[in-house]
């Protein structure tokens, strides 16, 4: 996938003025304001971004939520997939504001009756997450919505799932994207040309 430039045209509201871009840097700036930086969590050297200020946020978390809300149209998504756990948090909303369905992708042995399980690799052993085996229809379009991308590894496990369930890819979407980790770059070949949004990148 390739990066694209957004031209006025590409503006979220359609409007040519280049106010689409101002809106997104006026949310960017909202967004990041209200995410806190804890430095040795969990460990450390590691330097967690804290969404829950934001959550407490009723103004950033409503726009946060219209934004995804708006991702979910813009790429007419059927459902929206949320991933354990705090992607459970942002996708919920963002699928009742877009009137779409709502899937949970949820660590293995956590969903009662049939599931479809996907197992993906750790830096050290592996891990599995499961979905409902009826969760999605064959030809669904499907929105993976997520709070960070880090290495990507969730994120390619759940595309992989989504698609073994015989639905389509819509996208992901993101509230943070660390650059630095390059889960973009792991992406790549199980997006296979769906769009990757992601609202912030640090």
């Amino acid at each position: 996938m390739t990066e694209t430039t957004k031209t006025a045209a590409d503006s979220p509201d359609g409007r040519p003025d280049g106010s689409g871009a101002a809106a997104a840097e006026e949310l960017r700036t909202l967004l990041l304001s209200r995410i806190q930086d804890v430095p040795d969590h969990p460990r450390p050297g590691v330097m967690f971004k804290d969404i829950t200020p934001l959550l407490a946020d009723a103004a950033a978390f409503g726009a946060l939520t219209e934004a995804l809300a708006e991702l979910c149209v813009r790429h007419r998504a059927d459902k929206v997939v949320g991933l354990e756990a705090r992607g459970f948090i942002l996708a919920a909303p963002a699928a009742v504001r877009a009137g779409i369905g709502f899937v949970p992708v949820r660590k293995a042995g956590k969903l009662p009756g049939a599931t479809l399980g996907q197992a993906y690799e750790l830096e050290y052993g592996t891990a599995e997450i499961e979905i409902h085996a009826d969760a999605l229809e064959p030809g669904d379009r499907v929105l993976v919505i997520d709070d960070v991308l880090a290495t990507g590894g969730t994120a390619e496990a759940s595309l992989r799932l989504i698609r073994r369930a015989g639905a389509q890819i819509a996208g992901v979407a993101v509230l943070l994207e660390l650059g630095f980790l390059d889960g973009r770059g792991r992406l790549l070949a199980a997006l296979d040309s769906a769009p990757l949004e992601a609202l912030i990148t640090v």
